[in-house]
């Protein structure tokens, strides 16, 4: 693995919160206004908190997680079974499976940068989409 770099930072993506945001505003006219916009904004503007706090760094040995510069968690390459990016072109959701657990994570990163070190680093685990549903 001498060509794997040792660390990789994805850059923030906002795309995804600020989707959600405008999602939530086009609910004004519904019904039960403003309860429904209210919610769905709410949830936006909480995913773009965690796009400016949150950062996933993918070092020799795991992805890890982290949160204003303090570590949330850390999951070994070695422990994953499977992975898949859904909708990775909104950016939408990356899903992985480890030995142990299931996780989803939104997209709150360059989904470019995402795919190309999922790839790099457990590319193999991949589940194509057509085998997926």
């Amino acid at each position: 693995m001498s060509s794997t770099p040792t660390s990789v930072t994805l850059k923030p993506d906002a795309r995804l919160p600020l989707l959600v945001v405008v999602f939530g505003a086009a609910l004004l006219p519904l019904p039960l206004h403003p309860w429904p916009t209210l919610v769905v904004v709410l949830f936006g503007v909480f995913l773009l908190i965690q796009t400016a706090s949150l950062r996933l760094e993918f070092e020799e040995r795991a992805l890890i997680v982290w949160q204003n510069s303090r570590e949330l968690r850390r999951f070994p390459y070695d422990q994953w079974l499977t992975w898949r990016l859904f909708a990775p072109w909104l950016p939408g959701l990356l899903y992985f499976r480890e030995t142990q657990s299931i996780h989803f994570l939104p997209i709150l990163f360059s989904p470019k940068q995402l795919r190309d070190q999922l790839e790099l680093r457990v590319g193999a685990l991949e589940v194509p989409a057509s085998n997926a549903d």
